[in-house]
């Protein structure tokens, strides 16, 4: 995640941002070669996500996105919302409390993302820990097609260490 000096606030501002819901402001396109790359890294070439003419005759109708493309692209949706601790270094993707996928994304649909932050943890010394809820929509549906908590960790000043240490 890259750090954007615009979006650093002291750690008070921080605080008062819990609770506060951001969406972003573009839609993303999820596109057949962008499902056929994540099937080729993967190795999940599923018939639902790469045989257009055998999905089509599915419930779906079409090729759908796997669901762990679209928590893949998480980043994309959280970097630009997400509000940065002053005097951080570097982030590290810290992991995920919960994370479910209501709803499918079909090819070719747009989606974008609603994020919250849930808490803001400063118990560690140099380490300012941030939990978001981000909510992935699919545009023209009811229901989103994924609803995740993300933990984000930032470090506060020049640290070596090895990640066992981090964790």
């Amino acid at each position: 995640m890259n750090i954007n000096p615009e979006r650093m606030v002291n750690l008070a501002s921080l605080c008062q941002q819990v609770g506060i819901t951001r969406e972003s402001n573009q839609w993303l396109e999820v596109t057949q070669p962008m499902i056929d790359q994540f099937a080729e890294v993967t190795r999940d070439h599923q018939f639902i996500h790469v045989n257009p003419a055998q999905a089509a005759t599915t419930s779906f109708g079409c090729t759908i996105a796997h669901g762990f493309l679209t928590l893949s692209l998480l980043p994309v949706f959280l970097e630009p919302l997400q509000l940065i601790p002053e005097g951080s270094q570097m982030c590290i993707n810290y992991g995920l409390n919960r994370v479910r996928f209501p709803s499918a994304v079909k090819v070719n649909s747009r989606i974008k993302a609603t994020t919250t932050m849930k808490a803001v943890d400063t118990s560690e010394p140099d380490r300012v820990k941030i939990t978001w809820e981000i909510v992935v929509n699919v545009a023209g549906s009811e229901k989103p097609a994924l609803i995740a908590e993300s933990l984000i960790l930032w470090l506060l000043t020049p640290t070596r260490c090895t990640l066992e240490e981090i964790v």
